[in-house]
Parts: C-alpha cells; structure tokens; sequence
C-alpha cells in the first residue's frame, strides 16, 4: 500500500509533535488526523470570529484570545499546544495579526 496523503502539514503543526531531533514523537498516521482536526476546527472559526468582530465590534486581539480561552479548556478536544496553532492559524485565515507573535 503506498502512502499517497494528498494534504501537505505544514512545518509549524510538525513541530508540535516533533523532538529535539525532528523526529515524531506520534505515528504518522496519528499526525494527519490531529492535523485534519485542528485545520478544520480553525476554517470553521473563521465565521464566527468574524462576525464577533465586525457585528459587535470586539477588536482582533480579544476575539482571538477568546478563542484561546475557549480552546484551552478541557472539553475542546484539543492539546494546548494544538489551541496555540488552530488560533494563530484563524488570524492567517482572517488575515490578521498574529496574536502570538510577541510571546
């Protein structure tokens, strides 16, 4: 069976499961579908986020960070590290800043 995955993972996901060595610390496998998860998760904020900040007028940095909160907690499903990616990966999507850029 040839492993012909069609979706390229950029570096940055990668990296959150990558050692010192830049090796996986997960199967191959397990990285596709925690990426898959985590882009989607991201393309689907994209509506939402955008409405709280044009509708209600929250500004960029507080709406991302809502998202961070909301990510970080224990029922999203998702790694803190994977919360840190899916919001820097809304504001590309948004084509804002990154939130994170600073820290």
């Amino acid at each position: 069976m040839s492993d012909e995955y069609q979706i390229h993972i950029p570096p940055s996901f990668i990296a959150l499961y990558a050692d010192a060595r830049q090796r996986l610390t997960v199967p191959m496998s397990e990285l596709r579908s925690r990426y898959e998860i985590c882009e989607d998760l991201a393309n689907h904020m994209v509506e939402h986020a955008g409405g709280v900040h044009r509708s209600i007028g929250v500004p960029e940095d507080d709406v991302l960070a809502r998202c961070l909160a909301g990510l970080r907690s224990a029922q999203s499903g998702v790694s803190a590290d994977e919360a840190v990616w899916i919001v820097r990966r809304l504001a590309e999507l948004l084509g804002w800043d990154d939130p994170l850029s600073a820290a």
